[in-house]
């Protein structure tokens, strides 16, 4: 914990409720305190930085005018509620963020009351916000207050405008606050963001009509009826001066701003008067991400999560990895353009991480043949989709825990018509961190099912390759490709690039005792267990390389020699490789003793996928532990 003397008024902050004591004159000095006991806290224990730091004066002055945690604060995603925990009895335990058994990463409902709703994915705050307000009409609490918290890039999702939406046409009193930094993770991108950055209401007239519409119903002049008429007459007249049309207005949502999000004491005047206002409303706040810390506003996207760094300096400290193997990401980027020079067809495609997937390496030479679409999961697979219908070659790079936003849209528009969409999912398996909203755990259960899918997951980088060049072959339809955050274990990464037959696999050891089926790099522990253990025991090991369709070669020879096996996999043991190999066993009348190693049918907390991998059975010891319960 950093010395107290540095933070005269937020130390005497335990909850909102202390907050709430201060007079509006002490906020911008809470907002400066707070602000630097995140540069501080975060600066040794690595987190999402520029977002929390955006939003401080928004988080001071919602739990300075709302009466939280019983009226209700909805953020989205959740990156950027740092600042909300500190202030909701959590400033004492914020150094444990992120560690095992530590506080979460993002707001959970689980962790503490003043945390209204799961937070890590993306566009949901209006919806459930939407709900709660609904929620607290049939439940007798009107005096509730509920507001959403979404940022300019979260916007530009689907769902935000399915929850703007019902919000128009249900009663409501929900206030939503657009936190406008013009920023997402990488750069904000789409006609969202450009209407934003022009959107302009004028702060005179929205307090004359805001008075002007207090008269009114203060006397009875003013039902639910009238109100909509007046807005809809208001807004036709406000679009024909101005020449703008307000999307929001369009809404029959009243619009008030734009107004500087880092004036704590403006934001606190203007939610004391929104706070009573019947009707749905948004309330429009620019922002700097990374406020009030240089490094991080002229490179906001690098302080995200900047990991370590010198809170004095504001240099980031870098282990020297230049003798160590790449990163997952680095492979598929470097390789992706490699092939996209070879195939004029190849397009990249991605939700809003670019360079966290590395697709930045083919959009910096090619930026034509590559495409961010925002936060867009389910549009960036039936874009993909569509391109793919009409010749282009898309490689589709999504996160795997977002990608689950778009089931729908891969069954329906890439799968039925067998599309060659190459499905890129990143940060398969454990991600460490940011738990159980970003463990990429359900892949492989989730698509096994779905008929014309090729599922991959190569065991290193030279199969990472090799899979990408195979994948954009002609006539190989939709294709997955799943792999881990993260380095791999190859220095001498690059390799010819060659195809890899569809659904073969491949012997890495040759034993009789057991027989070890594995899929993707958790392959690599195999290995090392087996050369631990020596001649004590037998071990055969098979990559398998494809969950589907799965090597009937090397599963029928393991049927006829084997009585005992294991499979190992990096995601949800209840439907997924060892499944799809008990079920293959028992069609064909093979009836070994099976062993399925993978994730619990829990969802897995945060900590170091080191720790993780512990706490669910897939560490070294507890693979080598299962290999020599055999009898020999």
């Amino acid at each position: 914990m950093v010395e107290e003397s540095k933070f005269g008024l937020l130390s005497q902050i335990k909850y909102p409720t202390d907050l709430r004591q201060l007079t509006v004159d002490q906020l911008p000095e809470v907002c400066d305190e707070l602000r630097h006991d995140i540069i501080d806290e975060v600066s040794v224990n690595p987190g999402h930085f520029a977002s929390s730091l955006g939003v401080v004066e928004i988080t001071v002055a919602l739990h300075y005018v709302f009466n939280t945690p019983d009226d209700r604060i909805v953020w989205d995603v959740g990156h950027q509620a740092y600042g909300h925990k500190i202030l909701t009895g959590r400033r004492d335990v914020f150094c444990t963020n992120r560690k095992l058994h530590g506080i979460c990463p993002f707001p959970s409902p689980l962790e503490s009351k003043y945390d209204t709703f799961t937070c890590g994915h993306a566009s949901n705050s209006i919806s459930a916000a939407m709900g709660m307000a609904v929620a607290a009409k049939k439940t007798g609490n009107d005096n509730r207050h509920v507001v959403a918290v979404i940022g300019d890039g979260s916007m530009s999702g689907g769902l935000a405008f399915e929850g703007l939406n019902n919000v128009s046409s249900t009663p409501n009193d929900i206030l939503i606050i657009l936190n406008d930094n013009d920023m997402s993770i990488d750069r904000a991108v789409g006609g969202m963001e450009k209407y934003l950055l022009h959107l302009d209401t004028n702060e005179t007239y929205n307090k004359l009509r805001f008075k002007a519409s207090q008269w009114l119903h203060s006397r009875g002049y003013l039902n639910e009826d009238r109100r909509k008429g007046i807005i809809r007459l208001n807004n036709a007249l406000k679009s024909a001066i101005s020449h703008q049309q307000n999307i929001f207005e369009g809404l029959n949502i009243r619009y008030f701003g734009p107004f500087d999000g880092h004036n704590v004491k403006d934001i606190v005047r203007v939610l004391r008067q929104l706070k009573d206002m019947k009707g749905p409303k948004l309330l429009h706040l620019h922002t700097v991400k990374g406020k009030g810390y240089k490094p991080a506003e002229k490179a906001a996207t690098i302080w995200h999560a900047p990991g370590k760094f010198d809170a004095a300096t504001g240099e980031r400290i870098i282990k020297d990895c230049s003798n160590e193997p790449p990163k997952y990401q680095e492979v598929f980027g470097k390789t992706l353009l490699e092939l996209a020079k070879q195939n004029d067809k190849i397009v990249g495609v991605t939700p809003a991480m670019q360079t966290g997937c590395s697709m930045n390496i083919m959009m910096e030479t090619m930026p034509s043949r590559t495409f961010d679409v925002g936060i867009a999961e389910g549009h960036a697979v039936t874009f993909s989709g569509g391109m793919a219908k009409d010749g282009l070659q898309p490689f589709c790079n999504i996160y795997s825990a977002f990608a689950q936003r778009a089931y729908d849209n891969i069954i329906n528009d890439v799968a039925i018509l067998n599309l060659p969409v190459v499905f890129c999912l990143d940060r398969a398996g454990l991600v460490g961190e940011d738990g159980p909203t970003h463990h990429g755990a359900f892949d492989m259960a989730a698509l096994r099912p779905i008929p014309n899918l090729t599922i991959s997951s190569p065991m290193d980088e030279h199969e990472l390759r090799r899979l990408m060049y195979t994948a954009q072959l002609p006539d190989k339809g939709a294709f997955v490709i799943r792999y881990p955050r993260g380095r791999g274990v190859l220095t001498d990464w690059e390799c010819v690039l060659e195809e890899i037959k569809v659904g073969t696999g491949r012997k890495m050891h040759d034993g009789t005792d057991v027989a070890v089926l594995s899929i993707g790099p958790i392959g690599n522990d195999v290995e090392k267990v087996i050369t631990e253990i020596g001649n004590a025991r037998s071990v055969a090991h098979y990559d398998m390389r494809f969950l589907k369709p799965l090597d009937e070669n090397i599963l029928h020879e393991v049927g006829e020699h084997f009585n005992r096996i294991i499979t190992i996999e990096d995601g949800v043991r209840n439907g997924g490789l060892g499944s799809a190999i008990l079920e293959w066993m028992n069609d064909r009348g093979y009836h070994p003793n099976i062993v399925r190693m993978g994730l619990p049918d829990v969802f897995v907390e945060h900590g170091t996928v080191e720790q993780l991998r512990k706490i669910t059975g897939l560490d070294l010891e507890s693979i080598k532990k299962e290999i020599e319960s055999i009898e020999n």
